[in-house]
């Protein structure tokens, strides 16, 4: 069963336009949580009062508002959001293609899952199909949830996916965290970590990772549920050892790849042969 769509709007593709609806591609998957008293197991609540008359506010009538600098407060109502006047507010409009890996996926924000809606079948696999075979991806403005953003759509799995970006002076500085300059990796060091990189190397496949520590909590609330009590797990060492030789220890590391890789190799063997 597909997810209900969050918008409905339309791509413009030069002179060609591509009716879409729009789904969030993601989901958590975390245990949520309630703040109870321990005491009895009773929810937590909150109450929306108001600082200046002490009332209580239902959720209705809250709205928006932005105090500025010198205490005066602008209150904006939806319409104030829903009128806004944004090109983008009911289109997708292509600005530029690029490569597809040319955009740092530091600035993707969510990712979304766009659908042919109506007679924009055709164009939708025109599009997707032309950006395939070029390697490129799109690049829109788009008004979503209020805010109108930049975005990248890309042809993946059949589909055309969109990516939200940030802006530019959303992201960080990040030179604070660069090593200082008279550090420098030897020859032999990188040679060495480049080895360990070749062993290590593979395909990605996603679904040979799993939420180990969500598999831990839903233990830890089975238990609970239960009242039967946990085992104890083993206390590992988690104390870091000192490197004194970064050679000597990318070479234990490589070894140790690539034992570990011989051993899946074989086990892959006899499972195929079993």
């Amino acid at each position: 069963m597909a997810p209900r769509s969050i918008w409905k709007g339309a791509i413009s593709f030069g002179l060609i336009t591509i009716p879409v609806k729009v789904y969030g591609a993601t989901e958590e998957k975390d245990i949520s949580f309630n703040q109870v008293h321990p005491a009895d197991g009773g929810r937590i609540k909150y109450k929306r009062v108001c600082d200046k008359c002490g009332e209580e506010v239902p959720f209705a009538e809250i709205a928006k508002g932005y105090t500025a600098d010198d205490g005066r407060v602008a209150i904006l109502e939806k319409s104030d959001f829903d009128d806004l006047p944004l090109a983008s507010s009911k289109s997708v409009e292509v600005v530029q293609f690029v490569e597809t890996e040319a955009v740092d996926p530091t600035y993707f924000a969510r990712t979304y899952v766009l659908e042919a809606d109506g007679a924009g079948a055709k164009p939708y696999v025109l599009l997707r199909d032309a950006m395939a075979s070029t390697g490129r991806a799109a690049v829109v403005k788009v008004a979503l949830r209020q805010r109108e953003a930049v975005a990248l759509i890309r042809a993946t799995d059949n589909v055309l996916m969109m990516h939200t970006m940030l802006w530019p002076d959303e992201i960080r500085d990040v030179s604070f965290a660069e090593p200082p300059g008279d550090v420098k990796a030897s020859k032999a060091e990188v040679a060495m970590a480049t080895s360990f990189i070749n062993e290590l190397e593979s395909e990605f496949d996603p679904t040979q990772f799993t939420d180990a520590y969500r598999e831990a909590l839903e233990k830890v609330v089975e238990a609970k549920l239960s009242g039967v009590p946990m085992e104890e797990a083993a206390a590992e060492d988690t104390e870091p050892a000192e490197v004194v030789d970064l050679v000597a220890a990318l070479k234990a590391s490589v070894a140790a790849a690539k034992k570990k890789r011989e051993a899946a190799a074989e086990a892959s063997r006899k499972k195929a042969a079993g």
